[in-house]
């Protein structure tokens, strides 16, 4: 493909797109494909002469699409969107024509100095204070497991990255039994291991971690030799929205010496509108927060907003500079590279800027505002209904709910959310709340709108009336 070629068909993959988008609502939500029908569909070896992109696009077309679920689709009611905003995509377009790799300031000025402007963007938005910096990680997944190694550096005094973890006394992470399992997973990679992190019971309407509960697990490491290093809380935690009271977590955090960190990978957007605040009071007490602008601001993925109350901390635990990474003649430069567990960095920024700019954030504030209103009249909906029951009431735009019924009503549960999600009209999932199988609504596509919740009702309570 010479540029000639390559701006024909990219206008044509901007044609593409807008249909796409605009016609979404007519696709079933969740992919209706079997098993292997991609992997059955491709050639198993590459071609040896060039294909025409005409058979390529078609062959996209016919065995591609119908293998995607449609996560922009106005009706993804399961996990929590990545969004696609316009903006963004544009912005992710250009990003990836100049392809720049942003691993040091010196590799693009632009790319570095517009992270630090759109984090400060992002931190005004959300309330934080000025005293946090920002980056941005790949994933709230990254962001989590570069929090685990800074607990682990600095609970041996930064010292686990030359001897290893074999020369002190096993860490303890603190946690609530409802967080995601991501932090299990940094837990896995930071060598610290499962059996070291202890999970606190929760309790109350937010299945909040308890915090008499989290100190006697401290005392308790203490008194046995282990090495107490860090907690974990939640803001928005994915199964059912639990919230932890971060006062009381960073009270105890404060007296004992430990690092603290909050996952609010999806609800932290919402802290865009000053009256949702009071979820995640005494968040300006914590070292490290992260929440994802690719699941709820319109984004595109990846993109996951990690602001740090002391970021020398997390560089003392991850920078390396060998010569070739040094960027002479400058002072105070920031490499974000030395702020992540990858040496490589995508120009994420951008899309920030584009999608910041374009929509303003009082335009940004109405969509998550509306999906919280409308989920919240879908619930009461519900709620009226005979055959449901609401589990848990909504969390900004998150509830859980179930359908009535005599025996094996977990089974029967299961079955419902099977059957919505065959019939396509929409796309939603299950988890568990105090041992019982619940269904999520959760809302956050870009553009869904209130018709869509009403399509909602009508496709739960039809496919319900099946079963009942």
């Amino acid at each position: 493909m010479n540029w000639d070629e390559f701006a024909a068909w990219g206008a044509k993959a901007a044609d593409w797109g807008k249909e796409y988008h605009q016609n979404l609502r007519d696709r079933p939500v969740r992919s209706q494909a079997k098993l292997n029908d991609t992997l059955n569909a491709l050639p198993k070896t590459a071609p040896e002469d060039a294909e025409t992109m005409a058979d390529i696009m078609a062959d996209f077309e016919n065995i591609v699409m119908p293998g995607i679920t449609h996560w922009q689709h106005p009706r993804f009611f399961a996990y929590f969107p990545s969004n696609a905003a316009p903006a963004s995509i544009l912005a992710e377009f250009l990003t990836s024509i100049v392809a720049p790799q942003c691993m040091l300031w010196q590799t693009s000025p632009a790319a570095t100095e517009m992270e630090i402007r759109m984090m400060q963007w992002l931190r005004q938005g959300i309330g934080l204070p000025d005293t946090f910096s920002g980056v941005i990680q790949d994933s709230a997944s990254s962001a989590t497991l570069a929090a685990v190694l800074v607990m682990r550096e600095r609970a041996v005094n930064w010292e686990s990255n030359v001897k290893g973890l074999s020369h002190f006394a096993p860490l303890r992470i603190y946690c609530s039994d409802q967080v995601h399992t991501s932090i299990d997973r940094a837990i896995w990679v930071a060598g610290i291991g499962q059996d070291n992190l202890v999970k606190i019971p929760t309790s109350g309407p937010m299945k909040a971690m308890d915090s008499a509960a989290l100190q006697a697990a401290i005392d308790a490491d203490r008194a046995a030799g282990y090495l107490p290093a860090g907690i974990i809380a939640a803001t928005g935690a994915t199964g059912m929205g639990a919230c932890d009271n971060l006062n009381e977590i960073a009270d105890i955090s404060e007296r004992e010496g430990l690092y603290t960190h909050l996952d609010a990978a999806w609800a932290g957007t919402a802290m865009i509108c000053p009256e949702f605040r009071t979820m995640w009071e005494g968040v300006e007490r914590f070292d490290s927060v992260v929440f994802n602008p690719h699941k709820w601001l319109g984004a595109q993925f990846d993109c996951a907003a990690h602001f740090l109350r002391d970021p020398d901390a997390l560089r003392q635990t991850l920078a390396i500079r060998p010569e070739y990474l040094r960027t002479h003649g400058t002072e105070d430069v920031t490499d974000f590279s030395e702020w992540s567990v990858p040496l490589g960095r995508r120009f994420r920024a951008l899309k920030l800027w584009f999608v910041m700019r374009n929509y303003g954030m009082e335009g940004l504030r109405s969509r998550i505002r509306n999906h919280i209103k409308w989920s919240h009249a879908l619930c009461n909906r519900l709620r009226q209904h005979d055959d449901f029951e609401i589990i848990t009431n909504p969390i900004l735009s998150l509830w859980t709910f179930r359908m009535k019924g005599a025996g094996d009503v977990d089974s029967l549960n299961q079955k419902l959310v099977d059957a919505i999600n065959d019939d396509g009209e929409i796309y939603i999932t299950q988890t568990f709340v105090d041992g019982q199988k619940v269904i999520r609504f959760q809302a956050g596509q870009f553009d869904c709108e209130e018709r869509d919740f009403d399509a909602a009702y009508d496709a739960i309570t039809r496919i319900a009336a099946k079963f009942s």
